[in-house]
C-alpha cells in the first residue's frame, strides 16, 4: 500500500446556512484560482438558480485548490437531509471532513445526520467553528455541544481528538486560537494537510473506481465522476463495468481532473485523484470501473430508502397544454426516468395509468426542488397529495419517523407543541439559547406534511424548524386531515372583483380579480369543513338606476398566494396540483361538480 502524498480529499459538512459554501468560496479567492481583478460571483459553488434563490445546496460539487504544492480535492456537500443520497455518495470520495458549525447555533440535525454518516466512513474529522464575528457568538458553549455529539455518535478516540480551527468565512479568516491574529485561511489550509490523511492504495494494481456522481451533458453524454481507489485511468481506454455481478465493457473518452471550478483534461489520472470520465454511455452510480483483464468490483453505494411519495401525472385541467412547453406523458416519462439516473436518492415507478408516474424520495423538499426544476425547463403536469412510503413487516404496519427540531419564541411554546401532540410527536428534549427554545421531537413523517407552514402561521414568522430521517417504528394512529372543505368553481371564466367581493364572507380566497378560473378549480378555503362550489366570475348587472361599470366602493381582503410546497401541503386526498412554468393551480381531480356529487354519495353509502 502506498500514500498519494500530494492529494489530500476533503468534504465540507454542515447544517443549512452555516456558511459552507461561503467558506469554499474563500479558499477558492486565496488560493489564486482566479485570475487579478476577475470579478468572483459570491458562492459560486451553488451554480444552479434554485440554490441561489433558497441558499441552500442541492447538487454536491467538487473543486479543487494547490496550497504549499499538496493539491486539496473539495467536495461541498448539501447539509439538507432531504438530499442525504448526495451526501452518501461524495463520502465514498474522500479521506476526512471539515465539520462547519455556527458559533451560534451550535451543531443542529443535519449536522448531527452528515456526521453520523461520516463516522461510519470512518473519516478523519477537523471542526471548523466559523461566524466568530457574530456579536451573538457562543464560542466556548458550541464547542462543548460538538464535543458531547462526538460522544453521543459513538466516534473513537481518534475521532474524538479533532483540531479546532475557528474562521469567519465571509472575511476570510481562520485562526488555530481565538487569541491569535490573522488576515487569512492559512491556518485552515495548513491543518488540512497535516491532519487529513493522504489518500491510501496501491498505485501498480489494477484499475478500480466507483462512480459516485453522475452528471449529464448534451454534447459528451454521461460525465462519471468518482475517485480511482487503485490503479491509474488513462483517456482513451477500455475498461470493465461491473454492478451487481453483471460486466459491460466500455470505453473512457477523455479523463478530466478538477483545477479550481474547472475540468481539466488529463492523459490519466492516479490513485487517490477525484476524476470525471467521458464515453461510459450505459455507466451507472454505484458501477465499478476496473481493469478490463482484471476485474475486481468495489462495494456498491447505500442510499437511505425514500420516505415520501407523489404522482406526477399529465395535466387534464382544461388549461391544459396553454403555457407549458413539455405536456404529453412521453415527455414526463423520459424527464423523470433520466432524473433517477442522476438523482440516487429517487425512485421512479410507472403505475396502472400509462399517463400517471408514482415518484419516491427522501422528502417534501427533495421532491419539490425536482418539481420546480422541471417547469423551470417547460414541462406542465398534475402532482397528487404526498404520501409517505410505509413498510410492512411480519404483518405489521411500520412509517418513517424523523427526528424534528423546532425553534421559536419562548410564548409560542405552547401553541407549537399543541400543533405538534396532534400530529403525533413525542418530545424528546427541550433547551433555551439566547431567547428562543429548541425543542426536540420525533414525528412520523407524514406529520410533518403541512406543519412548516402552520408553525410559520403560529408563530408570526419566527418558527424555525429542520427535521432529519430518524428509521422506522410502528404506525403511530391517525393524523387528523385539513379541518377546513374547498371553494370550487363551478364553471370556467374570468373572474370579478364584484363576484370575489361577495363570497369573501365564506373563506379565504386564492384568487384575484380577471384571472381565468375552470369548472372543479379550488380558489379559496371554506371557512367550514365541507367543499362548497361558487361562482367568483359573477357579473353586476346593469338597472336602470346604475350601470354595472358604477360599481360602489368595493374592499377586497388580499388573497392567499401560495408557494409550490404550500400548495402540495395544502391538498386533500382528493385534490391535484397542477404545475405549468407560469402557474400553479390548485384543482379536484374529478372537476364535474355532479360526478363529484355522485362520489361523495358513494362514498357515504358504503360508510354506512
Amino acid at each position: 500500500m502506498g500514500k498519494n502524498l500530494e492529494r489530500r480529499n476533503i468534504a465540507i459538512i454542515a447544517h443549512v446556512d452555516h456558511g459552507k459554501t461561503t467558506l469554499v468560496d474563500a479558499m477558492l479567492k486565496q488560493s489564486h484560482i482566479f485570475r487579478k481583478n476577475e470579478q468572483v460571483a459570491e458562492r459560486v459553488m451553488d451554480s444552479g438558480d434554485l440554490e441561489r434563490e433558497r441558499g441552500i445546496t442541492i447538487l454536491s460539487k467538487n473543486t479543487a485548490i494547490t496550497y504549499k504544492g499538496i493539491k486539496i480535492n473539495v467536495v461541498d456537500t448539501p447539509g439538507h437531509a432531504d438530499f442525504g443520497g448526495e451526501v452518501e455518495r461524495v463520502l465514498n470520495m474522500v479521506d476526512g471532513v471539515l465539520l462547519l458549525v455556527d458559533a451560534f447555533e451550535g451543531p443542529m440535525p443535519q449536522t448531527k445526520f452528515v456526521l453520523r454518516k461520516a463516522f461510519e466512513h470512518k473519516l478523519k474529522p477537523i471542526v471548523v467553528i466559523n461566524k466568530i464575528d457574530r456579536p451573538d457568538a457562543r464560542i466556548e458553549e458550541v464547542l462543548d455541544e460538538v464535543l458531547e455529539l462526538f460522544i453521543e455518535l459513538d466516534a473513537d478516540d481518534e475521532q474524538l481528538d479533532f483540531p479546532v480551527i475557528y474562521t469567519a468565512a465571509k472575511a476570510g479568516i481562520a485562526k488555530k486560537s481565538m487569541t491569535d491574529d490573522s488576515k487569512d485561511l492559512k491556518p485552515l489550509l495548513d491543518t488540512i494537510i497535516e491532519k487529513i490523511p493522504a489518500p491510501e492504495g496501491e498505485l501498480n494494481a489494477p484499475l478500480q473506481m466507483v462512480v459516485t456522481t453522475l452528471e449529464a451533458n448534451d454534447f459528451v453524454g454521461k460525465i462519471a465522476i468518482g475517485r480511482v481507489q487503485r490503479g491509474k485511468i488513462k483517456s482513451g481506454e477500455t475498461v470493465a463495468l461491473m454492478s451487481d455481478g453483471n460486466i459491460k465493457r466500455g470505453k473512457v473518452s477523455k479523463v478530466y481532473t478538477y483545477d479550481g471550478l474547472n475540468k481539466i483534461e488529463a492523459e490519466e489520472a492516479e490513485m487517490g485523484e477525484i476524476v470525471a470520465l467521458t464515453g461510459l454511455s450505459e455507466v451507472s452510480i454505484g458501477d465499478t470501473v476496473a481493469d478490463v483483464d482484471n476485474p475486481e468490483a468495489l462495494p456498491g453505494i447505500r442510499v437511505d430508502e425514500p420516505t415520501l411519495s407523489m404522482t406526477f401525472g399529465v395535466n387534464t385541467s382544461p388549461f391544459a397544454g396553454k403555457e407549458g412547453q413539455f405536456v404529453t406523458s412521453r415527455h414526463i416519462r423520459d424527464r423523470l426516468f433520466k432524473e433517477a439516473q442522476t438523482n440516487v436518492a429517487l425512485r421512479v415507478e410507472e403505475t396502472d395509468s400509462a399517463d400517471v408516474f408514482k415518484v419516491s424520495g427522501r422528502g417534501e423538499l427533495h421532491l419539490s426542488i425536482l418539481i420546480e426544476t422541471m417547469r423551470r425547463e417547460g414541462y406542465e403536469m398534475q402532482i397528487g397529495k404526498p404520501e409517505v412510503v410505509y413498510k410492512i413487516i411480519d404483518g405489521k404496519k411500520y412509517e418513517p419517523i424523523e427526528n424534528l427540531t423546532v425553534e421559536v419564541p419562548a410564548e409560542y411554546v405552547g401553541t407549537a407543541m399543541e400543533s405538534l401532540g396532534r400530529r403525533k410527536a413525542e418530545m424528546v428534549d427541550m433547551t433555551e439559547i439566547a431567547g428562543y427554545m429548541r425543542i426536540n421531537f420525533l414525528i412520523p413523517a407524514r406529520g410533518l406534511i403541512g406543519f412548516r407552514s402552520e408553525l410559520l402561521t403560529s408563530t408570526k414568522g419566527n418558527g424555525i424548524m429542520n427535521h432529519v430521517f430518524h428509521g422506522y417504528e410502528l404506525y403511530k394512529g391517525d393524523i387528523p386531515s385539513r379541518s377546513r372543505g374547498s371553494l370550487v368553481a363551478f364553471e370556467e371564466g374570468l373572474t370579478t372583483g364584484y363576484g370575489i367581493f361577495n363570497l369573501q364572507d365564506r373563506g379565504i380566497m386564492f384568487i384575484e380579480p380577471n384571472q381565468r378560473v375552470y369548472e372543479g378549480m379550488i380558489v379559496g378555503e371554506n371557512s367550514r369543513e365541507m367543499d362548497i362550489d361558487i361562482n367568483p366570475c359573477k357579473q353586476k348587472h346593469a338597472t336602470n338606476m346604475r350601470s354595472s361599470s358604477a360599481d360602489e366602493a368595493i374592499r377586497l381582503v388580499p388573497p392567499r398566494i401560495m408557494s409550490l410546497e404550500q400548495a402540495l401541503e395544502y391538498i386533500n386526498d382528493d385534490e391535484l396540483v397542477e404545475v405549468t412554468p407560469t402557474s400553479i393551480r390548485l384543482r379536484k381531480a374529478v372537476l364535474d361538480r355532479n360526478k363529484r356529487g355522485r362520489a361523495a354519495k358513494n362514498a357515504r353509502k358504503a360508510e354506512n
